[in-house]
């Protein structure tokens, strides 16, 4: 049986207070994390394989390491608990049910890398959360857990939570430092990365709100013993969340591993008013998948990479036989048209016109060649832009349309079609 390293304390009464968590072994780890040294805390997280839950999946022992430490300047920590990927929602239940494993793994991740102040960036409409989280910071502080010489170690870190204002680029790292910073939430060029000019010009690391609360964990069992859950290559658990056409939506803390099917029968409880018909694994923006590519699909990292998708935030959202994908797509493609900040020319332009174009189609106004102008104005998106907004529309647009065009064409007018042929 596997630790339950994220949602151990979901469902017990008052897990969210300070008596909750000590009650539960909270903050037990800061006795041996005060004990170590800095740098071998980041190499036992370089030993875990701990991988970036936001979404990139990027090692976060190597980021933590490429954090200059003689420049002189004060380096930050941002968590990033934005959460707004349309299907992405398991970060806010470690706000509402257990805020103080949160502030736990920010001490732990500040210890190791000489930080003293934190941010932790939330998203504006995450009310509740965003309560349970200034509360359980107000008994950290009133305890002695932040602040001033925590708990007699001699280490200073103050803690301070910035509402977002709705704006989903502000997920993207530097698009949250400038909102941070008072500025206009639009993404930076990199370089120069925030591990070595952040936020206020400063050295700054940005990890998601499940990374960090997997830190607590590392430093009490160590990097090894991470590593040896789960797979080779995505080692430990994480929360998964399922919906759309799924008869029990919710999340669930597994190891990672399980295979994508089971995923949906076992914890889903099977798909809603019908069979399988396509399968987002990460978020609205990660590429679908048909029923058919499901069949040896893991939830992993490599075995996603191997399906050409991404397993992203873990976000899986359920479409069934009955799903018109056009439909779907018209509403991802008004998504990110919405959302993008409109720095970019390609993602400025490309977002509009895929949902112009999906549109056109959904109305029988469209003709084939709609179809390949969509394709191309994806390919036009995809690595032209400063951020991975474009990017992010690009792909569910491409991987709709390959998979799924017989029913793209379908709403062709067979005029239309036959003119566009000539």
């Amino acid at each position: 049986m596997v630790d339950l390293q994220l949602t151990s304390r979901f469902g017990i009464e008052n897990s969210h207070t300070l008596k909750g968590f000590l009650d539960t072994k909270g903050y037990s780890s800061l006795p041996k994390l005060f004990a170590s040294k800095p740098a071998d805390l980041i190499e036992e997280v370089k030993k875990s394989n701990l991988k970036g839950r936001g979404g990139a999946g990027f090692p976060t022992g190597m980021k933590w390491s490429f954090v200059p430490k003689d420049t002189g300047k004060p380096i930050y920590l941002c968590v990033n608990a934005d959460e707004s990927e349309p299907g992405t929602f398991t970060d806010r239940y470690i706000l509402e049910m257990d805020p103080h494993l949160l502030i736990e793994g920010i001490i732990c991740a500040s210890f190791a890398n000489d930080v003293h102040t934190a941010y932790i960036y939330i998203r504006g409409e995450y009310t509740f959360p965003y309560r349970q989280l200034e509360g359980a910071l107000a008994e950290a502080r009133a305890a002695g857990y932040v602040g001033q010489n925590i708990q007699g170690s001699g280490f200073d870190l103050d803690i301070w939570v910035h509402r977002g204002a709705g704006a989903y680029i502000c997920g993207e790292e530097t698009g949250l430092l400038e909102s941070l910073e008072g500025k206009k939430g639009q993404p930076r060029i990199k370089p120069p990365f925030p591990a070595v000019e952040g936020l206020f010009g400063c050295p700054t690391i940005i990890n998601n709100v499940k990374t960090i609360c997997h830190i607590p964990w590392i430093v009490h069992n160590g990097g090894e013993a991470f590593a040896a859950i789960g797979t080779k290559d995505s080692t430990g658990t994480t929360i998964f969340g399922i919906s759309g056409h799924i008869n029990t939506p919710g999340y669930k803390e597994l190891p990672f591993g399980m295979r994508a099917l089971d995923f949906v029968e076992q914890v889903g409880g099977g798909v809603k008013g019908g069979k399988l018909k396509a399968f987002i694994p990460g978020g609205s923006s990660t590429p679908v998948l048909t029923a058919g590519e499901c069949e040896d699909l893991e939830l992993t990292y490599e075995s996603m990479m191997a399906h050409k998708t991404f397993l992203g935030t873990g976000g899986m959202i359920i479409m069934n036989e009955h799903t018109d994908m056009v439909r779907a797509l018209k509403t991802l493609t008004h998504f990110y048209y919405d959302e993008s900040c409109g720095q970019c020319t390609p993602c400025r332009e490309g977002t509009y016109w895929s949902y112009r174009l999906v549109s056109r189609i959904l109305s029988g106004d469209g003709t084939t060649k709609d179809l390949d102008l969509l394709l191309n104005v994806a390919n036009n998106m995809e690595g032209r832009t400063i951020c991975a907004l474009a990017a992010a529309c690009a792909m569910p647009v491409r991987s709709f349309i390959t998979k799924f065009r017989s029913e793209f064409e379908s709403y062709v007018k067979p005029a239309l079609v036959s003119a566009a042929g000539l």
